[in-house]
């Protein structure tokens, strides 16, 4: 079957809000490198967005799962409970930031983290309201997208949005949006709408993901945990995205020196098998009642024994020192690209979660160029993401185990793609 027949009954069989960005149908793939069902080669620098950050089929991720499949494929845990989900939680409790006792829950992807995190705070604490942030993207749940920052296409068309959540600008230099900017809005929140006492949680990402790669400065984290510290208010870091080596620390938090009392992670959790989980203070992560948190599919034995692999994985080949290498290595091919071309006005991101941010010669946003940016990558064999609220920032996310010469290929690949564009 080639990809344009696919392309048709993807078309007639699909409901429409299930977008899709590219007419390759995979066929295969290894490690940074996928196969569509034409034949052609493509290099991979979404790693289903920050998913295999391990890589397409890691040997010891697919050895875990295949003797997982020899034994049994599920009970549901909380019928059947089994022994690798609690040395997965064992490791996460050890892993997560944090100088305090942890708990940990697993359920199925990063919307159930985010779902599932709320629920203990509010549990916790006996509040109800939770402060969010613009740009910030929490999932396609209910609660999920009413805590994601962005309206389009998040928002359009599914009416109101959970009560009880309340958005503050993101601090983002580049844009004009301060620290002093972001804790103003919250005062004036306070002040205005919501009274401190009822917010069970603040939430945010470490890096924005969909928001456009957006580090979180410093001072807004110790400020944030510090706000949170005077209202007992819980702080939870979103690290759906930025987990499991990606930014150079097996989490982004580990970079500010500071600690949130929830995580939630997926993505690179399970290497390519659905699992996520939520890790905090065990005092919290104890306020639901037995049953109020789980799922059937919740830690399914084959996700938990990709999830141990990947830990394993990450710390035997050294995988947030070579995110660092491989970042480094990029923001120079960038910082080479940015010289004749004065549309990519920002490189950024710590460790291998690295953006560049293109805008107009008045400083606006640069949707277009980005655009055609990536088509010209996609011609040439090389997968890229763009993301943003205004779509005109590309994300780079291969995997962490790519191959040098094959990295080396995509950055030229890269130059090609950028300079053609630039002349269309």
């Amino acid at each position: 079957m080639t990809n344009s027949e696919l392309a048709t009954r993807r078309v007639n069989a699909l409901a429409r809000g299930v977008g899709v960005m590219t007419d390759h149908f995979a066929a295969r793939a290894l490690n940074a490198e996928v196969w569509d069902e034409d034949g052609n080669r493509l290099i991979d620098f979404a790693a289903g967005i920050a998913v295999v950050n391990t890589g397409h089929r890691h040997p010891k991720v697919i050895e875990a799962v295949t003797a997982q499949l020899g034994a049994f494929t599920h009970t549901c845990h909380q019928v059947l409970p089994y022994a690798p989900y609690v040395r997965l939680a064992e490791r996460l409790n050890e892993k997560v930031p944090g100088d305090f006792v942890k708990k940990s829950i697993f359920v199925t992807t990063g919307a159930e983290a985010v779902e599932n995190a709320i629920k203990v705070a509010r549990a916790y604490t006996k509040r109800d309201a939770v402060i969010a942030f613009g740009g910030g993207f929490h999932g396609r749940t209910f609660m999920g997208m009413s805590l994601t920052g962005k309206v389009v296409p998040y928002k359009v068309g599914f009416g109101a949005m959970m009560s009880d959540v309340f958005h503050v600008p993101y601090p983002c230099a580049l844009h004009g949006v301060s620290v002093d900017d972001t804790f103003a809005a919250i005062e004036a929140l306070f002040k205005a709408d919501l009274d401190p006492a009822r917010v069970a949680a603040a939430i945010f990402e470490p890096v924005q993901g969909e928001g456009g790669f957006y580090p979180a400065p410093a001072e807004f984290v110790t400020r944030l945990r510090a706000l949170c510290d005077a209202h007992g208010i819980v702080m939870i870091a979103d690290e759906v995205q930025t987990g499991f080596a990606r930014t150079g620390k097996l989490f982004a938090m580990e970079h500010y020196g500071v600690a949130a009392d929830l995580t939630t992670m997926a993505k690179g959790l399970g290497g390519g098998f659905p699992i996520s989980a939520v890790t905090g203070r065990a005092e919290m992560m104890d306020a639901a009642a037995p049953g109020g948190l789980g799922g059937t599919y919740g830690g399914n034995p084959l996700g938990i024994a990709a999830g141990n692999a990947v830990l394993d994985v990450i710390e035997s080949e050294g995988l947030c020192d070579r995110a660092e290498m491989l970042g480094g290595k990029l923001k120079a091919v960038l910082a080479e690209i940015q010289k004749t071309t004065p549309e990519l006005a920002d490189i950024r991101g710590p460790g291998f979660m690295v953006a560049a941010e293109f805008l107009t010669a008045d400083g606006k946003p640069n949707p277009e160029l980005t655009g055609k940016i990536r088509l010209e990558a996609l011609k040439r064999g090389l997968l890229l993401l763009t993301c943003g609220v205004y779509g005109n920032v590309i994300r780079f996310l291969a995997p962490l185990t790519i191959e040098e010469t094959v990295f080396d290929e995509a950055m030229t690949l890269l130059t090609e793609a950028v300079a053609a564009a630039r002349k269309a």
